[in-house]
This record gives structure tokens, C-alpha cells and sequence, in this order.
């Protein structure tokens, strides 16, 4: 009888937990189970972001230890003809970005230098990537980054199988075959909608309402991208082709954001572990010349993840998704196919995220198209 009555009891949560494991999904169990306890579960936020923080401050880094030997190798090392040589470093002159200049005193090799992936288009690298050890304190940390060139490039976003939770047009979830070929790279998001009011846009139709005040990664109708305060209202105009939020500015007019250092913990910075607790985070931001730059890094705070952004060159920059789940960044070589490869190596993610349907939002930079900017079917 006691037996009944706490089946019957479980039976509701056993029910969701079964639903909700057999719906179609990217992810694995464990991740989805955190997933469920999230969303059904009462305060299961609560629930979860205390489990997170007593484990990531109990494998929190030291400070100190031995020093790298070697940088995780990236982007292209090929031997050059002089002519090549010569053609590089008059691209190199005109359009690259300069060397992110190495923090330790005694500069691993290659530290800090872009080095191109994947075709060329106009003569030049539409993507440069790099990494370079971002604070001195922790010798074993190491920032990856990756530079787009706006004129040699076009950058589209697409909504994922469940965020954002109501997109206007949910789309193929995932790159589309059609434009594959002129692919160049994908990368991850920014936080969930529930955490910051994070509205989005898609196909110039709003999915949901913007907030005043959010960073907004922002693409026009006539191929330009931006990082803007928003300040236009829960919709999007005429001229926005798509718009994605996520939490408040961390670096705005080449400066941090003073309040990462007033108020860490505060919940414009997420809700999932604030912004102290040192884990995988990622962002994106603007330089001077209005390319883009994406950086993902362990053992990160808000401060340390808005330092690096702004050591890369961003003059403007916003927080996207946190912890080791989510980080994805993946350029494509197409040799032998697309042959996709994680910058920053991602064990709970594959180097085909995204050419398969994902349950999250992502964005894909691609080869433009010849004649008018036009937006990629989604």
C-alpha cells in the first residue's frame, strides 16, 4: 500500500522525465536530464546552479604551476613560395588584423598570430584564428579566437530544434544543404531567452521581444553586422534581417563594462552561475574596422572572458553561451569535403554540430554571394 502511494505519488515526474527524454534532441542523457530538472522541476534552476557552482569552485584552477611548452595548433602552416610570401604579406598589410600582442613576457611560438582556415575569397582569408595564454596568474589557460573579415564574408543565424523556445520560422535547425559549399564556419549562440529576457530575430520577423538595454549581435538587410545597446522596442525593423540578444554589454567603446567589476554576481550577467565562477565561457565582439571576433576560453569569468575580447581588438562586446556544454566554434578546410574542426577541442559536442539539427540557435559565416547581399534560406 505505501508502495502505491509513493509510485502514484512520482508518478507526474516520472511521466515529464520520460517525455521529455524521448523527445528528439542533440544533446546526450546527462546534459538533457539537467536540462529537465531546469525547465520542470520546482526551482530547479536554483537547483542546478548550486550543484554547478559547489563543483566548478571544487575544480577551480590553481594559481601558478608549470608554464606551456606548446600552443594547440590552429589554422594553416604550409611551406610558401616566395611569390605566395609576397602576395600574403601585401594581403597580410591592408586587411589582416594586427598580432594579438602576447601577455607573458617570453612568447610561446606562434603566440598571438592569426593564421588563415579554409578557402581564400578576393585573394585573401575571409577567417583567421589564433591563440594566445590570457592571464599571468594561470599559465595553463589558453584563449581561442577567431577573426571574420566583414567584406569576405557573410554571416547568417539560425534557430535551433528548441531555442529560441518560438522562433517566427524555425528552419532546417541546422546548416542548409544548399549553402554548404561556400560555408566557411559555424559557432555557438548566446544564452537561453529565460535567462535575460534574450529576444531574437529571424528573417526580419521577431520571435521573442527584444529588450531594451541587451547587447544585440545584429544583421542588416544590406550585409553589415553590428553590436548595439537596443534601444527599438520588443521588434525589429525593416532594415534588421536578424537580431540575437544575450545579457547586457561586457566591452562598449573599447572599455569594459564598470559594472563586471561593481557587480559580478548580478543577474544581467546570467543566471547560470553569475558571472564569478570560472568555467567555459564565449563571446563575441566588433573591432574599429566592424569585423568580427569570436573567443571562447576555460576556467573563465565575465571579467576575464571581456578582457580577452578586448585584448583581441573588440572595441564592443557581448557574453555568449557559458559552460563546457555549449562552446562550439568550427571552421571548414573543404578538403576532402567539408572537413570540419573544432577550435577548442569540445568533448561533449562533435566537429559536425550543426550540419546535423541542434537543439540550440547558431550562426553560420559564409562565402558571399556574387551581386546583392541576399540572406541564406533558413
Amino acid at each position: 500500500m505505501f508502495g502505491a502511494a509513493v509510485l502514484l505519488l512520482l508518478f507526474p515526474a516520472i511521466y515529464s522525465y520520460t517525455a521529455w527524454m524521448l523527445r528528439p534532441t542533440s544533446l546526450p542523457w546527462n546534459i538533457e536530464s539537467a536540462e529537465w530538472v531546469r525547465a520542470r522541476v520546482p526551482f530547479g534552476n536554483t537547483i542546478m546552479d548550486e550543484i554547478e557552482h559547489i563543483y566548478y569552485s571544487l575544480n577551480a584552477p590553481t594559481k601558478g604551476g608549470p608554464q606551456l611548452k606548446s600552443l594547440p595548433a590552429v589554422g594553416v602552416r604550409e611551406p610558401l613560395s616566395s611569390r605566395v610570401r609576397a602576395a600574403k604579406a601585401a594581403t597580410h598589410a591592408s586587411s589582416w588584423p594586427p598580432r594579438i600582442k602576447p601577455i607573458f613576457p617570453h612568447p610561446l611560438p606562434g603566440e598571438g598570430d592569426w593564421k588563415p582556415v579554409g578557402p581564400s575569397v578576393n585573394g585573401g582569408p575571409p577567417v583567421l584564428v589564433t591563440t594566445f595564454r590570457s592571464e599571468l596568474d594561470y599559465p595553463q589557460i589558453v584563449a581561442y579566437v577567431a577573426w571574420f573579415d566583414h567584406t569576405r564574408t557573410e554571416l547568417a543565424y539560425y534557430p535551433g530544434r528548441y531555442e529560441p523556445p518560438n522562433a517566427a520560422v524555425r528552419g532546417p535547425m541546422m546548416v542548409p544543404y544548399d549553402q554548404r559549399s561556400r560555408l566557411l564556419a559555424t559557432f555557438n549562440g548566446g544564452f537561453t531567452y529565460t535567462d535575460g529576457n534574450n529576444g531574437s530575430a529571424d528573417n526580419g520577423r521577431t520571435n521573442e521581444p527584444l529588450t531594451d538595454g541587451n547587447a544585440t549581435l545584429i544583421g542588416y538587410r544590406d550585409g553589415r553586422i553590428a553590436i548595439v545597446k537596443w534601444r527599438g522596442g520588443p521588434n525589429v525593423g525593416p532594415d534588421v534581417a536578424w537580431a540575437r540578444q544575450s545579457l547586457a554589454p561586457i566591452v562598449w567603446n573599447g572599455k569594459l563594462n564598470p559594472m563586471l567589476d561593481t557587480n559580478p554576481n548580478s543577474p544581467q550577467w546570467g543566471y547560470t552561475l553569475g558571472g564569478v565562477t570560472r568555467v567555459w565561457r564565449t563571446g563575441v565582439g566588433i573591432d574599429r574596422r566592424g569585423n568580427l571576433i569570436y573567443a571562447a576560453a576555460d576556467y573563465q569569468t565575465v571579467i576575464t572572458i571581456a578582457k580577452i575580447l578586448q585584448h583581441a581588438g573588440a572595441v564592443r562586446a557581448m557574453e555568449f553561451d557559458i559552460n563546457p556544454e555549449w562552446h562550439t566554434a568550427i571552421t571548414y578546410s573543404h578538403h576532402n569535403g567539408l572537413g570540419p574542426k573544432e577550435l577548442g577541442y569540445n568533448p561533449m559536442q562533435s566537429p559536425t554540430r550543426y550540419l546535423v539539427p541542434d537543439d540550440r540557435d547558431f550562426f553560420a559565416v559564409y562565402r558571399p554571394l556574387p551581386g546583392p547581399v541576399t540572406v541564406p534560406f533558413r
